[in-house]
């Protein structure tokens, strides 16, 4: 039994039995399978997840150590920053399955300093150059950090805001606040004003950024890997793109997906065959081209939603599916997995840090403003 937060584990599960007469898997989809293990009578035998890393959750799962030493699966065969955050004390208790970075979109009739990566302040100045008007109103707009709050939040992750698990929360309050007020000077610098901005929007906003981006209406448009890699073809032949990153450092996206076996489950030599094949270069392979067959690809990414966890499928057998990654593999270097979050971290997130941060960077002095830390508090509170 599979629980999992990836609709498309129920495929990789048919496939799995469709290879093979000894066991068949089950497939239970959970919108957040991490809070399902902690109110749950009923368990599963494999999770496949995000949010799978925190300290309530970590301890239901059993050390995986034995498939490396066994040589069931290779630890050799995954990026090293990507299995790092599923060690505990020393052992691997969780494999990492698939993740995401943040993107740059533009289009190809642009240029950018660097082949691989654009920093915060490149898509600034290029943003502010391109910026045009007429009439006294933008016909035109490179960028704005508040299209999209989820820029506002990877910005601050970019400029070491150091969200983590903590009690419940943590994080760097003074690294986020000179990011959001970085973000704040950025729009009234580059953009004239708040309200300059949410006219263009209110114009111009009516296709997708993907689309608005193709049209030239805006330089650039932020969105993660696999947002970039599910654009329909026709519009993506005309974009081109940039891994975000500051000093180097690409950050993941929170919900990296990663894989444990639960310490009691009753299925051990299914979850071992399971987890065996699973990893195995030539089965993601086999799974990235049904997908194709049955046009899964055109709204999933890669495995899982995301790149494989796997180095050599990721470097050598995603060209082949997404051409337009020859030469734009994310630099295994640069790569920093997110710190652990709480399990309830996507709720939150939504709900409280993005809502925050959006608020932050419009009012005339964030002073005014409840602070992030009540508010976190009271949302536990309520929620508890």
């Amino acid at each position: 039994m599979i629980w999992t937060d990836r609709p498309e584990f129920a495929f990789y599960a048919q496939t799995f039995n469709a290879s093979q007469a000894d066991y068949k898997a089950e497939v239970r989809y959970f919108e957040f399978p991490s809070q399902q293990l902690l109110n749950s009578t009923e368990y599963p035998d494999i999770v496949a997840s995000s949010w799978l890393r925190s300290a309530s959750t970590r301890t239901l799962f059993a050390p995986l150590d034995a498939l490396f030493t066994q040589k069931i699966v290779s630890e050799d065969g995954f990026y090293p920053k990507l299995l790092e955050p599923g060690v505990i004390e020393g052992e691997q208790y969780l494999l990492p399955v698939s993740f995401n970075v943040p993107a740059i979109v533009f289009a190809q009739s642009n240029t950018v300093s660097s082949n691989f990566t654009i920093s915060l302040d490149e898509i600034k100045e290029r943003g502010k150059a391109y910026n045009r008007m007429r009439r006294g109103d933008y016909t035109r707009m490179g960028f704005s950090p508040d299209w999209d709050d989820d820029f506002l939040f990877i910005s601050a992750v970019l400029r070491d805001a150091q969200f983590r698990e903590g009690d419940p929360l943590s994080w760097d309050e003074e690294a986020m606040r000179e990011a959001l007020d970085f973000d704040r000077t950025w729009i009234l610098e580059a953009n004239s004003s708040f309200q300059a901005t949410d006219d263009f929007a209110f114009r111009y906003f009516f296709d997708t950024p993907a689309k608005r981006t193709a049209q030239e209406r805006v330089l650039f448009s932020y969105m993660n890997s696999a947002e970039l890699f599910t654009i329909d073809s026709e519009t993506r032949s005309v974009l081109d793109f940039r891994w975000l990153s500051e000093n180097d450092n690409i950050p993941l996206i929170e919900s990296s997906v990663y894989y444990g076996i639960y310490n009691e489950t009753k299925a051990r030599k299914g979850t071992v065959a399971f987890t065996q094949w699973f990893f195995q270069p030539e089965t993601q392979h086999r799974l990235l081209e049904n997908s194709r067959e049955l046009q899964i690809n055109e709204s999933v990414f890669g495995i899982a939603g995301g790149f494989s966890s796997l180095r050599s499928v990721t470097e050598d057998i995603f060209p082949r599916f997404y051409s337009s990654l020859l030469g734009h593999i994310p630099p295994d270097a640069s790569l920093v997995p997110s710190a652990i979050l709480p399990h309830d971290w996507a709720q939150l997130k939504e709900r409280v840090i993005l809502p925050f941060m959006h608020e932050y960077i419009r009012v005339e002095d964030p002073a005014d403003i409840r602070s992030l830390d009540a508010r976190v508090s009271d949302w536990y509170r309520i929620n508890k």
